[in-house]
């Protein structure tokens, strides 16, 4: 039995992550408290604040995780690459064990793929999403390409449909040499539908609730391979000569 605790900002898709749980594996959610729901940095700056989280982890205890994720790609991305990792220390002291965000998640995952260049295809303003390929960068991974929405709030990602999400990734732009689509936001619902993104992007897909759980998963020590959940969970790297 491996537990993932996740600690999750308000309330968008926080039930994306049910169909990962079976007899041997629990994700229980935690969610955070929120100040505004707002795709903006100082919005964002407050949501991943240190109180916040360990009020969630708190609640988290109750489960005895094996292990913590900030589920939060924004609220984790905006504080950059040094922050973004003092943010998941602190947790971790709060916690007891090892402990990620999904930002730090979506460079864990494209590694494990073997991926060097990526392209985004974002649902938040253009300012919000240029951190995210900052961090990205500063883990050393190219991004060719970046897409954004300009969708302010999480409440409306919250909303989006399988249709609308499939245009959002086949609306990435791929023609850089881009290995795969990063799709970074956990207010998206995704995990269901992982096998048609992939066909609509052409190339393997990661999504923020899938490298989540993903990374979650193996921080807890559970590598074992879920089809029908995208590359990542299948466990075979990208060949490094991927269009």
């Amino acid at each position: 039995m491996a537990t993932v605790g996740l600690l999750y900002p308000g309330h968008s898709a926080e039930d994306d992550f049910g169909v990962l749980e079976s007899e041997d594996t629990r994700l229980p959610v935690a969610v955070t408290s929120v100040g505004e729901d707002a795709h903006r940095v100082d919005a964002l700056l407050d949501l991943g604040g240190p109180d916040r989280l360990a009020e969630g982890a708190r609640e988290l205890a109750g489960h005895r995780p094996d292990a913590v994720v900030w589920a939060c790609t924004s609220g984790s991305f905006v504080f950059g690459w040094d922050g973004a990792h003092e943010q998941v220390e602190r947790l971790a002291e709060a916690t007891g064990v090892p402990t990620s965000s999904t930002s730090l998640a979506f460079v864990e995952a494209a590694r494990a793929l073997g991926l060097s260049r990526v392209a985004v295809a974002a649902s938040y303003p253009r300012d919000v999403a240029e951190r995210f390929v900052a961090l990205l960068e500063r883990g050393g991974i190219e991004v060719t390409a970046m897409g954004s929405h300009g969708i302010v709030t999480a409440a409306e990602v919250g909303t989006l449909g399988r249709e609308q999400v499939e245009a959002i990734v086949a609306g990435a732009d791929v023609t850089g040499g881009a290995q795969a689509v990063l799709v970074p936001d956990t207010a998206m619902h995704t995990l269901s539908w992982l096998p048609e993104l992939e066909v609509a992007a052409g190339l393997p897909v990661l999504t923020a609730n899938q490298v989540t759980a993903w990374h979650g998963l193996r921080l807890a020590g559970d590598t074992t391979p879920r089809p029908g959940f995208g590359a990542l969970f299948a466990g075979a790297a990208v060949p490094s000569g991927a269009a």
